[in-house]
């Protein structure tokens, strides 16, 4: 009895169903279809009825289209090359060149668009950043890159000022966000050059150096600018001085030249308010000396007409009158009382250097080292 021959009929499961491969894509809706011969993948994109051949696969999908509305954006990873007019580019064997481990930032499009096979979203959907008045981003440069007609290099930093919606790119990295510094009156900024710079008046700065900041309002610190502190102003009245020195060679705020180590007094008739300058030192206040008609002082090392101190020289001052000692000015004894002599009452003088004098009857006379004269009362003696 010859052998059977059996033949096995595929069940059900194993038999591929007509309605597996004829795939309805809706309006703005897309599908990924493999080839399972080759590995490649290609786009649909509907309305229509794509029927899978034999050795083609569905891979992904039907998949709604994306959607960006106004105000928002965003991160697609591998991205597809595109030609100069837009249209993806492939490769020999089929597939879509895409530009691997690079990102794109797409925003609000005119119709809805599909993923090619490769892109991914990098999360959701992202707000667009507003900036705000008197606000700024600090941003950085993570590649080498055109600016419209500006050239950025890796690593360089720059200001997005405010009012203005931000516009993400995939060169640029946000830093962070500076807000502006309120300067008040009788108040001054102080700020700090940290690379070779032109400040907002057109001045040349150099790492490191200091200046102050005095218009009123609000101002954003550049990008190679640190604000070092708010410098408050010393208010002056008629009765005291602010005594200042120089920590070296400027100019300072009335136009005058200041050598190291130089030291002056600011008072009421120069400004009601003085902010110290960044080479200023405040050395200290000092009061005002008020002498009455019946008082005098003496002066030692006093300052002559010319500004310049006459060291070892002696000066006296009589009242009613109101000054400043100046820096390095110093009284001999205080503020001492005029002598009032009676009728009946003289005094006897020694000279403790050559001076010309006026006696009594209003005649000159030279007085040498250690001659002695009287005067007679009654007057008044300074």
């Amino acid at each position: 009895m010859g052998a059977l021959m059996s033949r096995r009929v595929p069940s059900d499961a194993s038999m591929p169903r007509a309605e597996d491969s004829i795939i309805r894509i809706m309006p703005n809706q897309y599908v990924h279809i493999e080839d399972t011969n080759t590995s490649v993948k290609k786009l649909v994109c509907g309305p229509t009825v794509f029927i899978c051949k034999a050795h083609e696969r569905l891979d992904q999908g039907p998949v709604p289209m994306i959607t960006i509305p106004p105000r928002k954006y965003l991160v697609i990873n591998n991205p597809v090359a595109r030609d100069a007019s837009g249209e993806p580019l492939k490769l020999s064997d089929g597939t879509y060149k895409l530009r691997i481990a690079e990102k794109e930032i797409r925003f609000q499009q005119p119709r809805p668009f599909p993923l090619y096979p490769g892109e991914t979203m990098e999360g959701a959907l992202n707000e667009l950043q507003v900036v705000q008045p008197d606000t700024a981003l600090k941003l950085r440069a993570n590649t080498d890159f055109t600016d419209g007609s500006i050239e950025r290099s890796s690593g360089d930093e720059w200001l997005f000022k405010g009012p203005a919606t931000y516009f993400p790119r995939v060169e640029v990295d946000v830093s962070e966000e500076i807000g502006a510094v309120i300067v008040n009156d009788n108040q001054a900024l102080r700020l700090r050059a940290d690379l070779p710079t032109v400040d907002v008046n057109g001045t040349q700065r150099y790492s490191g150096e200091e200046w102050l900041v005095r218009t009123v309002g609000a101002y954003l610190p550049q990008v190679t600018e640190t604000v070092v502190a708010i410098v408050s102003a010393n208010v002056l009245t008629p009765l005291n001085a602010l005594h200042l020195r120089a920590m070296r060679n400027f100019t300072d705020i009335g136009g005058k030249t200041r050598l190291a180590a130089e030291e002056w007094l600011v008072t009421y008739k120069d400004r009601p308010a003085h902010i110290p300058d960044v080479y200023e030192k405040v050395v200290g206040t000092v009061a005002v000396t008020v002498l009455s008609n019946r008082q005098f002082v003496i002066v030692l090392d006093p300052y002559d007409s010319k500004g310049v101190q006459q060291l070892g020289s002696r000066e006296l001052r009589k009242g009613p009158c109101a000054f400043f000692l100046l820096p390095g000015e110093r009284m001999e004894a205080g503020i001492q009382d005029v002598y009032v002599l009676n009728e009946d009452e003289a005094l006897l003088l020694r000279a403790k250097e050559s001076f010309m004098d006026v006696d009594s009857e209003a005649e000159v006379v030279d007085r040498k080292p250690g001659s002695r004269w009287m005067i007679h009362g009654p007057r008044d003696y300074f």
